[in-house]
């Protein structure tokens, strides 16, 4: 079987993977697709050098058959060996005789390529080395550099048992000789071949963590293969910052995820009665969750979903389960939730306690028997026929629509297979279709959606249609799976250029040259959606789900007000604190304000609870510390602060574990958690953003995360310490890594010292408070010392220190008062600046556990320091400045354990403190 001019296969316009499947029944054989790609492109570069050579001398052939005698030897090859009947016979056969003596071939020697009939006719083959014989006879071919027998031998030659290395010879050095047929299927052999290995593995699982140097994400998108793109260029996309302008509100958005269904199973439980809809909620619950400092709070699983998921996953041996939160019938509120009035109810109630609500969107796909579906079945990704004729679908209807038959493939019920598509049947046209089911192209198939097909105007316009009126609705959207839609990776899974497939199965036939996809998908889709909410539904704060070394690019050139961080979870997680700090000061070298658009969380629906990741130690706290005062948006899972260990599925109704509150653990969040979540203002800015090196000795220990900031607020200052790591640890901040302060294009770099960026504007005796959260107690410092010296801390395994507020005390009290008070406390901590400790200060107030009503109201009180009580041992100042400034003068702090909260590998919250300071000559 040869193949005609054309590089299609032989058999009815099949694909080549039905084409392989066809043959290997024809003659019980285990060949892959990708091998029959590469004989035929093999045989096609045959076929094109043979055309050289006619073309070089137009008497060449017939000239060797002459001097061979055996011109008439080859006259039944055509009907023996079913060749084309526009091509020559001599000019088959000698194809066929170099593909015999072909060692890479061997495998496929079964086929019905007539192979094994060539080799075991003697008269063909004497003929065929008579042929090569009279070549020799005649001049070389020029262009070849020899006879054409002989190079049609050089690729077996150069890899005799390796059918892809022959293949890269002939591009590498035939590439003036074959035509683009021969291209083509060398790029889709590629394609094909890396199909085949992510069906074999299963994918890459989970999505790669963002690359330091890349700092998170924020050198981003890039065009899919348009690095040479102009402005002019169809599907040309500007990667100039475009970062969308926040309301006021924004910065200090902090969001509580909550699984609607369990939630208010569980609020049933806890209130005792009934909370089965939305507008049931009760009002005491979002006072709670307000007064915890929440101001967002995301609902997962509200709209409509689909019959067929539900049915699928009954199917699978949950009797209980609802469908999966992002597989949709439409995008209406559930009626089981209340509807739309319900939802109504609830915002306005929420409102009141400056809740606002946000909710998922599932751009990507819908569930398999959706409205859509139904009603525009041509907006869904599908071939005519299964790619596959291996595919069957035996199995139950599992549509909930009348309109609808919806069949998953068979090995999905027997857990043989994860098709790439499932059948539907439209009954109102008698239709049938193979819809893609949506794919990230990471793992399987979710196997219960239909997938968008994004190449079609009227898909993108529809899908923008649902942004906007679930924007009327919610002030804050979450994008489901945002980067899918990216331009490049719409054109990776689904459309890919040729020789860049292999993401999704059966795809890699379905390429789109680079020009053809320009012209059909011409921007970026997200960048049309922030524009049409920015103008349409403004004060909406859109929010994207993105991995895959996007994040920087989602926020900074597509527009997202905010972009998940998975960085954040799984590198403290793991203790990559060098990498974190890398990544950190990247973006703070290349665009910082991509800082304050990251979601940082430390779990998600999709990854195990927060404690099963952290446990409920100090580690738990000293990261929810970081997540709660760095730029960004905090985001807390569902259970997190109650210490649950279920990871609820997406089809829960329910939670199945019977756990109780770690009333423990939910008491030290409102001492060291929560004030800060209510103080957000305080860190939620990058402008004043600063990240410092925390120096031991002669070297820098990555394991300590020490960055201060400046509330745009009320101007008040913040300093931070955490050191993420078992080993204790000591040293000093003296100045931040660089910070760009120009265009990313044309950066500008300084570093700002440890004063300048807590507030010290005095570099004499003037004596400063530094408020402490954790250890609701002050350190005084002198404004020399901290400019001088730098500020020194020694940290024990996972301790944190908050410093919320720095004040200049000689400004507040009679400075001889307050220096003596600073020498006698000898850098050791001071719990009160009350007489005797009667009364905490205001400040000691206002940032210990009380809600802060008005931080504009509270900022810059000034403080009444009248008298102390002289902390026991403490040095006097000769002591002091001739002391060791490394020397640790303790002083317990209150006790900050709570039952419950220690593991193994944790320790309790320290009762240590800051290092002393010494003000009479610099660190060394």
């Amino acid at each position: 079987m040869l193949l005609s001019s054309e590089s299609k296969p032989a058999l009815g316009g099949q694909s080549w993977g039905q084409l392989t499947e066809c043959i290997n029944h024809m003659v019980d054989s285990q060949v892959d697709s990708c091998t029959v790609l590469r004989m035929a492109a093999l045989q096609l570069a045959y076929r094109d050098i043979i055309a050289v050579t006619h073309k070089e001398q137009p008497s060449y052939f017939g000239t060797a058959l002459q001097t061979a005698q055996c011109a008439d030897s080859f006259d039944d090859v055509p009907e023996q060996f079913c060749v084309p009947v526009d091509y020559s016979a001599h000019k088959a056969a000698l194809i066929l005789d170099v593909m015999s003596e072909n060692r890479a071939l061997n495998k496929v020697l079964a086929l019905p390529l007539g192979l094994i009939d060539w080799q075991s006719n003697d008269g063909l083959t004497s003929a065929a080395d008579g042929f090569k014989q009279g070549e020799t006879t005649g001049v070389i071919v020029k262009c070849l550099g020899t006879h054409c027998s002989t190079a049609l031998r050089r690729p077996s030659e150069a890899a005799p048992d390796d059918l892809e290395a022959q293949l890269d010879w002939i591009i590498d050095n035939w590439e003036t000789f074959i035509t683009d047929e021969v291209r083509e299927l060398y790029l889709l052999s590629k394609d094909v071949a890396a199909e085949i290995y992510q069906m074999r593995t299963g994918g890459s699982g989970q999505a790669e963590m963002t690359k330091l140097e890349t700092g998170f994400g924020a050198l981003g998108g890039g065009q899919l293969m348009g690095d040479f793109a102009t402005s002019e260029t169809a599907g040309y996309v500007d990667e100039k910052a475009q970062f969308s302008d926040d309301a006021d509100w924004m910065p200090r958005l902090v969001m509580i995820a909550k699984q609607t269904y369990v939630w208010l199973n569980q609020l049933s439980t806890q209130y005792d009665r009934p909370i089965e809809r939305l507008d049931d909620i009760p009002d005491e619950e979002l006072i709670r969750i307000a007064d915890k400092g929440f101001s967002g709070l995301w609902l997962i699983g509200l709209w409509e979903r689909s019959d067929a998921s539900r049915e699928i996953k009954i199917k699978n041996g949950n009797p209980e389960a609802a469908a999966s939160a992002y597989a949709l019938k439409g995008y209406r509120i559930a009626d089981k939730l209340g509807g739309q009035p319900a939802l109504d109810t609830l915002r306005s109630r929420a409102a009141q306690q400056g809740l606002r609500l946000a909710a998922d969107m599932v751009p990507n796909h819908m569930g398999l028997d959706s409205d859509w579906m139904a009603e525009h079945p041509d907006w869904f990704l599908q071939l005519p026929h299964a790619p596959y004729p291996g595919y069957s679908f035996n199995g139950p209807n599992v549509s909930g629509d009348d309109r609808l038959e919806i069949y998953l493939e068979d090995g999905y019920w027997d857990q043989t297979d994860a098709a790439v598509v499932f059948k539907c049947v439209n009954r109102t046209d008698g239709s049938t279709r193979y819809v893609y089911h949506g794919n990230d192209g990471t793992q399987m198939p979710w196997n219960d959606t239909a997938q968008l097909d994004y190449l079609k105007p009227v898909v993108r316009e529809a899908v923008i249609q649902t942004i906007l009126e679930v924007a009327r609705n919610f002030p804050v959207i979450r994008f489901d799976a945002a980067m899918t839609l990216a331009r490049k990776h719409i054109a990776r899974l689904w459309y890919p250029p040729p020789g860049l497939g292999g993401a999704i199965p059966s795809r890699a036939e379905n390429s789109v040259p680079q020009e053809v996809f320009d012209r059909l998908v011409p921007g970026e889709f997200w960048r049309e959606v922030v524009e049409r909410v920015r103008k349409e539904v403004p004060d909406t704060l859109l929010l994207a789900e993105a991995f895959w070394m996007m994040e920087g690019y989602f926020v900074r050139t597509l527009g997202m007000h905010r972009v998940y961080n998975s960085a954040f979870m799984h590198m403290l997680r793991d203790e990559d604190n060098a990498g974190y700090r890398s990544g950190i000061k990247g973006v703070l070298e290349y665009s910082p304000a991509i800082l304050e658009r990251y979601v940082n969380f430390m779990n998600n629906p999709d990854e195990e609870t927060a404690v099963e990741q952290f446990g409920k130690g100090d580690k738990y706290f000293g990261i929810a510390t970081m997540m709660a005062t760095l730029p960004g948006l905090p985001m807390f899972g569902h259970g997190q602060i109650e210490g649950f260990t279920e990871k609820y599925g997406m089809e829960y109704t329910r939670a199945y574990r019977k756990e109780q509150p770690d009333h423990g653990l939910m008491e030290h969040h409102e001492r060291v958690i929560f004030p800060l979540l209510r103080d957000r203002h305080l860190f939620c800015g990058v402008e004043n953003f600063v990240l410092f090196d925390f120096w031991t000795d002669q070297n820098v220990d990555e394991n300590v995360f020490a960055f201060a900031n400046k509330s745009k607020l009320t101007g008040e200052y913040s300093l931070v310490l955490y050191n993420n790591a078992h080993d204790s640890t000591s040293g000093w901040l003296k100045s931040s890594t660089a910070i760009n302060v120009g265009d990313s294009d044309a950066p500008i770099l300084e570093h700002r010292t440890l004063a300048q960026s807590i507030g010290i504007d005095r570099a004499d005796d003037t004596v400063y408070g530094l408020w402490d959260l954790r250890q609701q107690a002050w350190l005084l410092r002198t404004g020399r010392a901290l400019n001088n010296n730098g500020f020194f801390a020694q940290l024990d395994g996972y301790q944190a220190h908050v410093f919320t507020r720095v004040v200049n005390l000689s400004e507040t009290a009679d400075h001889a008062f307050v220096d003596d008070l600073r020498r006698k406390a000898n850098g050791a901590w001071i719990p009160s600046i009350e007489p005797n400790g009667e009364q905490a200060s205001k400040t000691e107030k206002r940032h210990g556990t009380q809600r802060a009503q008005d931080p504009a109201s509270a900022a810059h009180e000034p403080l009444q320091v009248t008298a102390v009580q002289d902390p026991a041992g403490a040095d006097d100042e000769t002591t002091q400045t001739t002391s060791d400034p490394a020397r640790e003068i303790a002083m317990s702090a209150p006790n900050e354990d709570s039952s419950g909260r220690g593991q193994s590998n944790t320790k309790r919250e320290p009762e240590t403190t800051i290092s002393k300071e010494d003000d009479s000559k610099e660190e060394k």
